[in-house]
């Protein structure tokens, strides 16, 4: 894939503003989009949509599939006649500036069970020719994800390798039961994604219009705790009570002196070999009906994966076990006709990894923040004049501070040499709008800048510190009001002048 001299602004939709305590595929997206053609920009950006779970890490998601409940615009089902005005009598005191997702488990829910509620019992059936659609085209993913968040809430939320037996290693007769006792729960699930996926194809076509492509993003791996693992258990390592027999990290690095431990489980890179690697095939095409272009988080998993025994407290004692990813993109190719994707291959890059991203013509990426570590910094291949042309440069990304906050906390030898590099002194106020233009005049065929460095935003507005949890990550939202057609005026001005 060869990308156009372009940029664009990296932003997940749960950092929209909105009435509701998070954002919504509705009025305020279509707000972001219209800022986006104002500003000049032919990308947007996003975090895997997939739903969340404990952590609230979008790239810990039930599915790889499925879109995230939480993101549905509640003012177009009272619209479509699935809410009323009474519902919205009372609200939680919701945090313009931040999401409670605890707060959105319990509420949004809630209002997401009284609008299907208000379907089943007759209203808004013109929807119903459209749905039973839906349930038809997405049945491949949706009937296994319908069934494992029924079972999974009938199971008080345990992850499904603590279910009893049978529905834990999908006893065709377990099963069948567990469709016939459930029969409601797996509708109302199945009605949820349908919602979902109705409102994103929308503003996706809201998006097109003008002029303006979603880049999306997919973890390599995924999440314990889903379908994916519970219906294609033969695809990962498990054992015979569903527990992974290994799991994936990374070896320690800048984030993390003991690494990161994700504690997802390993592909069989044997057995998908043996049927195609139907499961990826899939898997891309779902992606392909969200987005225009795929970002792969940890792309170089594909190469080998940081292999760490089950169970396991840190990272440190793991292993790269090689995979067989260039034998996969060759399936999806051919099944596929095209692969859209940029390769995220930031880390530990081994010769490999880099074979492996360049005989697909995979953009890389790099990260401005990383440019100026060390005492010979000048042969770092982050800095602007190192960049390859089919390359994607960011400022920053979710799991780096905001460019602000980064230069607030750099140490003074990085401080030292991005003065010297740049023949210049910047303040804190200046530094952001500075590397964005470092970004922007590069040789990189596409810059892409957060949101929070564009509004030159502190750690405040940091989405992630990846190794930890809690109500600091993936939280941020902006107010309405800072999202200001000077800062869009501002932003143009710098993609003409750069040829973007």
């Amino acid at each position: 894939m060869t990308i156009p001299r372009s940029s664009g602004i990296l932003l997940h939709p749960t950092s929209l503003p909105g009435p509701f305590g998070i954002g919504e595929l509705g009025a305020s997206a279509r707000a972001f989009v219209d800022w986006l053609a104002l500003a000049g920009q032919k990308y947007w950006q996003v975090m895997p949509l997939g739903p969340t779970g404990y952590g609230d890490s979008p790239y810990q998601a039930f599915s790889a599939f499925a879109g995230n409940p939480y993101l549905i615009d509640l003012n177009a089902l009272r619209e479509h006649g699935l809410l009323g005005d009474t519902e919205f009598n009372v609200l939680p005191d919701f945090n313009p500036g931040k999401v409670d997702f605890g707060q959105q488990y319990i509420w949004r829910n809630q209002m997401l069970e009284r609008a299907y509620a208000r379907y089943a019992f007759g209203d808004a059936q013109h929807l119903k020719p459209d749905f039973d659609a839906f349930k038809a085209e997405e049945a491949d993913w949706l009937d296994d994800y319908g069934l494992f968040m029924a079972l999974k809430n009938a199971h008080g939320g345990l992850p499904w390798n603590a279910w009893e037996a049978g529905t834990r290693d999908r006893d065709p007769q377990a099963l069948d039961s567990a469709r016939t006792r459930l029969k409601e729960d797996i509708e109302r699930v199945k009605f949820i994604q349908f919602l979902f996926f109705r409102q994103w194809t929308v503003l996706r076509r809201y998006a097109a219009e003008k002029g303006i492509e979603i880049i999306g993003d997919i973890p390599i791996f995924v999440a314990m705790d889903s379908s994916d693992a519970w219906a294609n258990r033969d695809q990962f390592y498990f054992d015979d009570q569903g527990q992974p027999t290994v799991v994936a990290g990374v070896p320690p690095d800048y984030f993390s002196e003991t690494g990161q431990l994700w504690g997802n489980p390993l592909y069989n890179w044997d057995v998908m070999d043996k049927d195609g690697y139907q499961w990826w095939i899939k898997r891309f095409q779902g992606s392909l009906k969200l987005f225009d272009v795929i970002r792969i988080d940890h792309f170089r998993g594909f190469a080998a994966s940081w292999e760490i025994p089950f169970p396991a407290e840190t990272a440190i004692h793991g292993q790269w076990v090689p995979a067989k990813g260039h034998e996969m993109f060759e399936a999806v190719r051919k099944a596929l006709d095209t692969l859209p994707i940029i390769a995220e291959d930031l880390g530990v890059i081994t010769p490999d990894v880099e074979k492996l991203r360049d005989d697909f013509g995979f953009p890389g990426m790099a990260v401005l923040q990383f440019a100026f570590g060390g005492g010979d910094f000048s042969v770092n291949d982050f800095l602007p004049h190192n960049l390859r042309e089919n390359q994607v440069v960011y400022t920053g990304t979710h799991d780096n501070d905001t460019t602000r906050g980064w230069w607030r906390n750099a140490d003074e030898l990085e401080r030292h040499n991005f003065r010297v590099y740049t023949s210049s002194n910047p303040t804190e106020e200046t530094f952001a709008w500075q590397l964005t233009r470092l970004a922007f005049e590069s040789r990189a065929n596409l810059a892409v800048v957060p949101l929070q460095d564009v509004m030159n935003l502190g750690t405040e507005a940091r989405m992630n510190l990846p190794g930890t949890t809690g109500d600091h990550n993936w939280t941020w939202r902006y107010l309405a009001a800072d999202l200001r057609p000077d800062l869009a005026q501002k932003v143009r001005e710098l993609t003409e002048a750069t040829g973007r």
